[in-house]
């Protein structure tokens, strides 16, 4: 609990209506979680304006509203705070009224189209292995330790976000790695965060659904970089065009990592296929069982960042080395035979598609043909579906396009976009089946021995979003009941 002028003191307001004595119970931005003695922070969001909301939560008990356009009527009992963006000020709020939890630990922040979730999670699991106690805060789940939080957003919301950084520090923990979605930056979802590090990994077409163009998308990205203070390290990938873009502004020392090019963390690929990687590490030879150059990236960011906050190449490489795949990120799975090889991605973009169906045929070298299932989801970007259907047409033996999380849309409308990309000579190989289900189980019944089945798309996701509606559904199971079905109707 604090009182309002402590909390103040992270914000500058315009105007101050009322008195600062009042103690504040909790904040947020959503009046349906006010009670009495709330502060309420009405901000204004993609599809829901806060400021409509005020009445509603002065009716809940709120003692004090944070907004940048004030009511016409003022009614009594209730100081009114007038700021310039409530959002950058509710992330101040709760840090404040958490008591500052990020400064008390290790925090660094990756952000990037593609690689946030394996990066941050190949990091707790390496903290970990070390000795440490570690928090995560990501896309698939949160963990405080050894305990499992669900996640229902990239970056939760500013208040729940400086709520489980508190947790994290009631428990113990040294560091935490979070991902920062282009959204989280946007919004302002991580102000009042002290980040001691932050991480580009690459950018490439997503989200244009809220960024509208990808020059927006850019700058979200960049956003994050420019508010990182100067004690912080800015950790960027040299290989992609667009990683010194990111780091232009910033006041944190910059460093690079690459596989291409000499920078401050160099990799060599010496090999990539089914048993995994061979990488030259700034002179060292280190061996992973992931697989795929996209992993290489992955790996070697993650041996940077340990170096930049303290840790020694002697001690990393050998927990780096042990480290398995990430849930959904290039999962492999086999036919109980282990002639037919499953691999299940969260691939959804293009270039994420493209650089997994790569990986595949140079794994594969032509000893098996390539079977992709894919979809995209429905009420989000459609400027990318032609080019997800074009590249699964390329890159693919055989392409079954099918549904993802339709949402409000109609599949096959969905479908349709996808088919717009596909070359007029690729047509033939491939089919249309928009229950996913059957898509995965046609997928099997059409490979042979050596063939690779990707499932691309939905990855760890264990649901399928229907009309506002989730219903189970896991690709991974799905896939693993179908390649067990299929070989015990061929012995039978």
């Amino acid at each position: 609990m604090k009182t309002l002028r402590e909390l103040l003191k992270a914000v500058r307001p315009i105007q101050l209506i009322g008195t600062g004595d009042q103690l504040i119970d909790h904040l947020s931005q959503d009046s349906r979680h006010i009670r009495k003695g709330g502060l309420f922070v009405a901000v204004e969001g993609f599809q829901v304006n806060g400021h409509a909301f005020i009445d509603k939560a002065i009716e809940a008990g709120a003692v004090a509203i944070v907004a940048e356009v004030l009511p016409v009527i003022l009614p009594s009992g209730v100081t009114f705070i007038q700021v310039a963006d409530s959002k950058e000020a509710l992330g101040k709020l709760a840090d404040i009224f958490f008591d500052h939890p990020s400064s008390k630990m290790k925090v660094v922040g990756v952000t990037g189209t593609n690689g946030k979730t394996s990066t941050v999670t190949l990091l707790y699991s390496l903290f970990t292995d070390l000795g440490f106690k570690a928090g995560l805060i990501g896309t698939v789940e949160n963990r405080i330790g050894e305990s499992r939080l669900p996640s229902t957003h990239t970056t939760p919301d500013p208040v729940a976000l400086h709520d489980l950084l508190n947790q994290m520090v009631a428990s113990g923990c040294d560091y935490v790695f979070m991902e920062v979605s282009s959204h989280a930056a946007d919004q302002e979802r991580i102000a009042g965060i002290d980040f001691d590090g932050g991480v580009f990994t690459n950018i490439s077409h997503d989200h244009l659904d809220y960024h509208q163009t990808f020059s927006n998308y850019i700058t979200a990205k960049k956003k994050f970089f420019d508010k990182l203070p100067d004690k912080a390290f800015a950790l960027v990938n040299v290989d992609d065009k667009r990683g010194g873009v990111m780091v232009q502004n910033t006041r944190a020392k910059v460093f690079g990592y690459s596989l291409l090019k000499k920078t401050d963390f160099k990799a060599k690929m010496i090999e990539s296929g089914r048993l995994g990687l061979h990488l030259e590490l700034e002179g060292t030879d280190f061996f992973s069982p992931l697989m795929g150059r996209f992993n290489g990236y992955n790996l070697l960011a993650v041996y940077a960042i340990a170096r930049l906050l303290g840790r020694t190449a002697e001690e990393i490489l050998p927990s780096l080395s042990r480290l398995g795949a990430v849930e959904g990120r290039f999962e492999q799975l086999g036919s109980p035979d282990g002639q037919i090889l499953g691999i299940v991605d969260y691939a959804h973009t293009p270039d994420a598609l493209e650089k997994v169906l790569r990986t595949l045929d140079e794994m594969i070298k032509g000893a098996g043909n390539i079977i992709v299932v894919v979809g995209c989801g429905g009420n989000r970007d459609q400027a990318k579906r032609p080019e997800m259907g074009k590249i699964a047409a390329v890159y693919a033996d055989q392409v079954i396009l099918t549904s993802d999380n339709p949402r409000k849309e109609n599949p096959d409308t969905i479908i349709d976009e996808m088919m717009a990309g596909v070359p007029l000579h690729a047509v033939k190989k491939v089919l249309r089946i928009s229950n996913r289900k059957e898509a995965i189980r046609t997928a099997v019944r059409l490979a042979k021995a050596g063939d690779c089945i990707l499932v691309a798309g939905k990855g760890h996701e264990k649901y399928q979003e229907i009309m506002d509606e989730k219903f189970p559904f896991d690709d991974k199971k799905e896939l693993k009941e179908a390649l067990e079905d299929f070989f015990d109707s061929m012995k039978g």
